[in-house]
């Protein structure tokens, strides 16, 4: 019985697509393609427990300072290449700065998402403020040139995440590249959409919180969701989404990225990939996405299918806060194994993992019935973890209220 138990399985993965995702982290990506049926070959830099335990194919991309590596990355995609029955790769958070290269190499995986074009259209700055110009939809005010007085300036670059690459002008080096962007105030939010044919379907809205860290004052840490609106500031979004969206001809996940100031918008970005606020509405809207928000990209990009109607109001509100090291620590066994079976905490990492201060120790992710019922959780569980397993990690997060990078 053993025996044939066995070969059966053997006979369903044989006949199962396999899914590369790659990114910094790629276990969220993994997670919902493994939910959905997927066999999953995940490329990283952490190589969490939990990300290796829905791969069935792990593979370190890593390169200096929790960076992708772009010879590795270009390796690890040769690999994938031969794998079985592969539909292709969903590049997540951290990929931006090797898109153009993947899009023009040639033996590669398809890129399950946007082609060349759609994703240059709204990551180059200088032609996406100008789309957003000539469609009359708000934006902070920018500028390609270093301007004169840095008070109230921030320098960004197009292809960053995570808010590491956004910094006050006056602490940016004189020589140093991107583009500039004004201080405007306004509280950070994301619309996550799924687009094909030119048309869209709104998943959801949320909003984002970040902390300082040295001398970078906007790094993303968590946010929440899914966040209702008046129906005055949705429609300023739904505009926004379908007309970008139909003239960049985006598919699949994407999120536009903004400031709620008031009854008012304003547009920072468009993030043509899957975001991670993915992972609020799977866990808030299981009845919505039955088969996950990854399987929801794949039939948007591949077969150009948007859901249709969705079922009722999210059962619940999610929250989710990333855990950062206050002092260098080494992950001990206790650590490693306390954290992967505690249920709100995810991106496990693996015993013998050393940790820089200031660098990601792990997520908690907590639902409840409202925001404050939801910050009551994530207090509640990162001091419990505080206690439990390190005194030197520090969970400190508040709400950004001016301009943010919300990648994530």
């Amino acid at each position: 019985m053993t025996g044939r138990l066995a070969a059966a399985r053997a006979r369903v993965a044989a006949c199962t697509p396999f899914v590369a995702v790659a990114g910094l982290s790629a276990r969220m990506l993994a997670q919902s393609a493994a939910q959905a049926g997927y066999q999953v070959a995940a490329l990283d830099v952490f190589g969490d427990r939990d990300t290796r335990r829905y791969a069935k194919l792990w593979i370190d991309i890593g390169g200096a300072r929790l960076s992708i590596d772009p010879d590795k990355l270009h390796a690890a995609l040769e690999r994938v290449t031969r794998l079985p029955r592969l539909l292709g790769l969903i590049a997540g958070s951290g990929t931006e700065p090797h898109l153009a290269a993947l899009h023009r190499m040639s033996r590669l995986p398809r890129l399950i998402g946007s082609d060349a074009h759609a994703t240059a259209t709204v990551r180059d700055p200088a032609r996406f403020f100008a789309l957003l110009d000539e469609l009359g939809i708000a934006h902070p005010e920018v500028a390609f040139e270093r301007p004169a007085h840095p008070g109230g300036w921030l320098r960004k670059h197009a292809d960053g995440c995570g808010g590491t690459h956004v910094v006050p002008l006056g602490n940016a080096d004189e020589h140093s590249s991107g583009y500039f962007q004004r201080v405007q105030k306004g509280l950070p939010m994301s619309a996550l959409f799924l687009a094909a044919r030119r048309e869209v379907s709104i998943v959801g809205f949320a909003e984002h919180r970040c902390i300082a860290s040295g001398a970078l004052p906007y790094v993303h840490a968590g946010s929440l969701g899914p966040v209702d609106l008046p129906a005055r500031i949705a429609g300023q979004i739904d505009y926004a989404v379908r007309s970008i969206a139909a003239r960049a001809s985006l598919r699949g996940l994407n999120s536009l990225d903004f400031l709620l100031d008031g009854d008012a918008i304003s547009v920072l970005e468009i993030n043509a990939r899957p975001s991670s606020t993915m992972a609020l509405y799977e866990r808030a809207s299981r009845d919505a996405w039955p088969r996950g928000l990854v399987a929801a990209h794949i039939d948007a990009c591949l077969h150009e299918r948007l859901p249709g109607g969705r079922n009722g109001a999210p059962q619940c509100r999610v929250a989710q806060q990333v855990v950062f090291a206050a002092h260098t620590l080494s992950v001990t066994r206790r650590l490693s194994d306390t954290l992967f079976v505690d249920p709100v905490c995810h991106d496990i990492p693996n015993r013998g993992t050393r940790i820089e201060a200031g660098q990601p120790v792990c997520t908690v992710l907590v639902t409840g019935d409202s925001t404050a019922a939801l910050s009551r959780e994530l207090q509640r569980h990162t001091q419990r973890l505080l206690q439990r397993l390190s005194p030197t990690i520090d969970t400190r997060t508040e709400p950004c209220h001016e301009l943010v990078d919300t990648h994530g």
